[in-house]
């Protein structure tokens, strides 16, 4: 996920160093000197160029469009010299690595991260971060960022169906669809929905459009929607994925919609595939961004923070179906190119998109989880 989750990427080598007493009070003050408003681009770059460098992590290039955003920040300011920490790492890898760089002026120290949502609060919570609110926020939805700058949502999808259209001629629009008669032996989940945070999220989708959008009540509607659709023979109980959408052995499988959008390039056609956001029960799931309170480059790390949330570097975050956290309101502006949205599913279907709470996530994982055999009962492999 795109989803809340922690493991797009692999678990990280420590590659870090011990900290010093002295460094760890000198970074403290400049923490607690960190503004939450947006500065002068003037100021940071002034402030940027003494420091020299800057440090993120968990940025692989093959994701969301990074090399395209890396490159052009290289461009942008090429006094700085950019060190790439463990691109792999996890969510918990990067809150473990500001851990065990407090007062660490070196490389290894990551200025930046890019964590799933719980994280977020959570490293607030242990005094972690430090707030920044860059020169765009107010165009980030309220309730994907927290209130005082200390992490905001930077990119996200939605869940949608995969579809083989070389097999499945008539393409379902909307989770009721999923039930009818011409679907058996179709549809699939991405994993086993007692251990896959995506799979959990798919039945509470469902469900949530089951309900008519009652939060409360989709993880049981979700559980009672995929009992029927296994009664009715529709469902299989494997884990699907792009090569078994390939073969037909699942020829509509449920997942986020860029790893859907990503499959139609690497296919290329063979077979086709559609991307199908629902019509009803759009949930998504975020990544936020966040400025380490011990960072040792905070004009870096703005300026970072600047060009990610800038027009540019959104955009290109779309352009590897990464929907940017400001979507709507660079379709709302005309700011994406026609020939970015002719790839994507209609901007309106994401119009609708629940992101839910922690809360609301945790809720619904427990129902799903623990009532999954009791009340559908197909052993998911």
């Amino acid at each position: 996920m795109l989803a809340s989750g922690t493991s797009r990427r692999t678990t990280a080598r420590n590659l870090f160093r011990t900290l010093t007493l002295a460094s760890v009070a000198a970074l403290g003050v400049t923490a607690l000197a960190g503004l939450a408003s947006a500065e002068s681009m003037d100021d940071l770059i002034a402030g940027a160029k003494k420091e020299g460098a800057l440090s993120i992590i968990a940025v692989p290039h093959d994701w969301c469009g990074y090399a395209t955003v890396i490159d052009k920040f290289k461009a942008k300011y090429p006094f700085l010299q950019l060190n790439e920490l463990n691109p792999d790492a996890g969510s918990g890898d990067e809150i473990e690595a500001i851990k065990a760089n407090k007062g660490n002026t070196g490389p290894q120290a990551p200025d930046v991260i890019d964590v799933g949502l719980s994280f977020g609060p959570s490293a607030k919570a242990e005094g972690l971060l430090q707030p920044y609110k860059v020169s765009t926020w107010a165009s980030i939805p309220d309730h994907q960022k927290d209130p005082e700058g200390y992490w905001y949502g930077d990119y996200y999808g939605v869940l949608a169906f995969e579809v083989n259209t070389d097999i499945v001629k008539k393409v379902p629009a909307d989770w009721a669809d999923l039930l009818l008669p011409e679907y058996k032996n179709q549809v699939a989940l991405s994993g086993d929905p007692r251990t896959s945070n995506e799979s959990i999220q798919s039945i509470f989708a469902a469900g949530l459009a089951r309900s008519g959008g009652k939060v409360d009540a989709a993880a049981s509607e979700g559980l009672k929607f995929f009992a029927e659709l296994y009664k009715n023979g529709n469902f299989v109980p494997v884990g699907g994925g792009a090569a078994s959408i390939a073969q037909g052995t699942t020829p509509i499988v449920i997942r986020w919609d860029y790893l859907s959008l990503t499959d139609n390039d690497t296919l290329k056609g063979n077979p086709q595939i559609a991307t199908v956001v629902p019509k009803t029960g759009v949930v998504a799931g975020v990544y936020v961004q966040a400025i380490s309170a011990y960072a040792p480059h905070p004009n870096a790390a703005k300026l970072w923070m600047e060009h990610l949330y800038s027009d540019e570097s959104q955009i290109d975050w779309l352009k590897a179906y990464c929907h940017p956290i400001r979507f709507q309101d660079l379709v709302d502006s005309k700011k994406v190119p026609a020939d970015v949205l002719a790839k994507l599913p209609p901007a309106e279907n994401y119009e609708k998109a629940l992101f839910p709470t922690l809360e609301q996530q945790g809720a619904a994982k427990e129902v799903i989880t623990k009532q999954w055999d009791s009340v559908v009962g197909a052993n998911v492999q």
